[in-house]
């Protein structure tokens, strides 16, 4: 594959520009590489004291931002705070980003929409823009390929210095301050010393947090501590359990299977309360070491659970009870156990499991959303095979989370997000699900970078009323969901203007396109301009009562949110899916702008569009009206548009 091609197939070239860094879509996306290849190993470099490490070389390096952590929350969180403008080092300790995401682990990506269950809420932002990329470039369902975006996204943004398979081991900090950390990089035997202006924490094991001396807890609270029903009598340090995944193919011949000696033998009653209806992929219920320490026994926890995982496959494939999978056989299986639960930072709010039940009030410092059940697992895991592998109970409706649990109560420059956020073990049951630590990355990321322009702690940004309404602002402009809360910004031209529309379907009101939502939900209004794919193209268009200088246009799209849309091996959830361009998505369309005079002119043009937010920009015009003109969508018969917003 050319290097055109590989682009094309991880979704560089997306159109995916954001406002904060228009000036990098014009430039070659090689340019910014080399620069950080020369920097993270320096031909040549001052002679450092490596103290105890001769062989090592040490590295300065210095950001706006420093992230540890390369799951869907880093990554989130990296992508977040580059496109507002910071300098950013990510530092991943594996060499591919995803973290259980990735090609090592394979676990599908849920959140608020619960499996469909809850349509119309599956996540916009950043984590949107990835889904659909990945459906239409990925449609064969490749782990290697999500991998390969997810690398693709990272390197392609001229603010971002990554370092994979770097390890951070120490922190220097004062007076509740982190001053620097130290990651090493034993592949490239570099020791890099960086220092920030804010960190973020999106390791999953809060490893930042405890060398900065953050403040945690570890376990399930005490019903007695926060008053929530579905805590534990009496508190204790278990938590959820990991798990290893298998994929499996039909190879149309008879495939045997000879376990080694350490498998475990299981039997048809381990099984009862896991039922086994397919080996495509499996199985998320082969859990084990929740009482134990998930981090210190990880080489425990992984044996087990490879030991329970090819006794299982043993099972279906000799015990007889399945004979129809005589032609399947392993492809892959997990060697990186999926660690669900493990330590939790403390912020200035706790999310408790009334927070998520909406018995609290809304945050007024939201800035993201959540909905996955309240789910909790048996800390035995597997071991506990009498017991249903989960307790799931639904959530009345989505939920907010507030930028207090984003950030330590205790290290005064320490944002964190992803499943190490500021919970208790209840409502860490469903905050936990990487589709919400993507968008709580998303948050963090942006709130690091607004701290960064505005010189302020995260906690002054809770607490500054204006600087926090930019944020959730800034949230908004880039497609980000936070529940109740409606688009203000004072700099969109667009919200002076006048619609008007070719044609609109009788359920629609093309005046919802300035309203300040973008997206639907059952039972609730329609936020959107439907118009028909007839004979004639259909148009909508915003005119001023005088002429406004513009120069950047944000359309916002319907890409179906009622439907789930993610990667995942398992057949029966990727038949609920398109792998594709989504129908409803505009695929061709024009920004044309009308003078004084009535003269036309064509600004931006695109066609093959896949994505739900679009940015162009252009010289400078003067413009009475701005008609978007559509010439196709990507198989619907009806056009949809939530937002058209419009900047000087």
């Amino acid at each position: 594959m050319n290097r055109r091609g590989f682009l094309t197939a991880t979704g560089l070239g997306t159109g995916y520009a954001l406002m904060a860094r228009v000036d990098a879509a014009e430039t070659d996306p090689r340019a910014a590489l080399d620069p950080q290849f020369d920097r993270i190993a320096p031909a040549t470099v001052p002679a450092h004291e490596a103290g105890a490490e001769p062989h090592m070389t040490l590295v300065e390096l210095g950001c706006d931002v420093m992230i540890a952590g390369g799951g869907m929350a880093g990554v989130c969180a990296a992508l977040a705070a580059a496109r507002n403008g910071a300098s950013v080092i990510l530092v991943q300790d594996r060499s591919r980003l995803g973290g259980n995401a990735s090609s090592e682990v394979k676990m599908h990506i849920v959140g608020a929409n619960c499996h469909g269950g809850r349509p119309g809420w599956r996540e916009g932002g950043i984590l949107e823009e990835l889904r659909l990329d990945d459906a239409v470039n990925n449609p064969h369902r490749s782990w290697e390929m999500w991998d390969l975006l997810l690398y693709d996204k990272i390197k392609s943004e001229p603010r971002i210095t990554l370092l994979l398979d770097s390890v951070l081991y120490s922190v220097t900090a004062r007076d509740g301050l982190i001053e620097r950390v130290m990651v090493r990089c034993d592949k490239t035997e570099h020791l890099y010393r960086i220092q920030a202006r804010q960190y973020l924490d999106c390791t999953g094991d809060c490893r930042l947090g405890i060398e900065a001396g953050a403040d945690y807890r570890v376990g399930r609270e005490s019903k007695a501590e926060f008053g929530e029903p579905l805590a534990v009598e009496v508190a204790d340090r278990h938590t959820l359990g990991s798990s290893i995944l298998f994929t499996a193919r039909d190879h149309g011949r008879p495939i045997p299977y000879t376990p080694p000696t350490w498998a475990k033998k299981i039997t048809r009653e381990q099984l009862y309360a896991r039922p086994i209806d397919s080996w495509e992929y499996g199985y998320w219920w082969i859990e084990w070491g929740g009482n134990r320490d998930p981090i210190r026994d990880n080489e425990r926890i992984r044996f087990e659970l490879l030991s329970i995982v090819l006794g299982i496959w043993d099972h279906i494939k000799n015990s007889g009870h399945y004979p129809s999978s005589a032609n399947w056989g392993l492809e892959t299986v997990g060697m990186i156990p999926g660690k669900r639960g493990s330590r939790r930072l403390l912020g200035d709010h706790i999310l408790t499991q009334m927070d998520l039940e909406g018995k609290t009030g809304e945050f007024q410092d939201a800035v993201s959303i959540g909905g996955w059940n309240l789910d909790d697992h048996p800390p035995g895991g597997f071991s506990d095979s009498h017991l249903k592998p989960f307790t799931s109970i639904r959530l009345p409706d989505v939920y907010n989370i507030p930028l207090r649990a984003l950030y330590s109560r205790n290290v005064r420059n320490l944002f964190m997000a992803g499943r190490n956020l500021s919970a208790t073990h209840v409502a860490f049951t469903s905050t936990r699900v990487m589709a919400t630590c993507a968008c709580a990355g998303q948050a963090a990321g942006t709130a690091a970078a607004l701290c960064v322009r505005h010189g302020l702690l995260p906690r002054e940004l809770a607490n500054h009323a204006e600087r926090l309404a930019e944020l959730q602002q800034t949230l908004l402009r880039d497609d980000q969901t936070i529940k109740g809360l409606r688009a203000r910004d004072d700099l969109d031209l667009a919200r002076s203007a006048k619609v008007t529309y070719s044609w609109v379907a009788e359920e629609s009101d093309p005046e919802s396109i300035l309203d300040g939502y973008t997206r639907n939900v059952p039972g609730g209004a329609d936020h959107r301009w439907t118009a028909s794919m007839g004979a004639e193209s259909p148009w909508i268009e915003l005119t001023w009562d005088v002429p406004r200088e513009i120069r950047r246009v944000q359309i916002t799209f319907d890409s179906g949110f009622h439907r789930e849309l993610t990667l995942s091996s398992q057949n029966a959830v990727s038949r609920r899916m398109i792998r594709a361009p989504q129908p409803e998505t505009v695929r061709d369309y024009q920004v044309l702008v009308i003078d004084e005079a009535g003269s036309q002119q064509c600004v931006a043009r695109m066609e093959g569009n896949h994505q739900r937010l679009r940015r162009h920009e252009f010289p400078m015009v003067r413009a009475k009206s701005l008609r978007l003109l559509i010439t196709a969508t990507n198989g619907a018969d009806a056009a949809h548009v939530f937002e058209i917003r419009c900047y000087a």
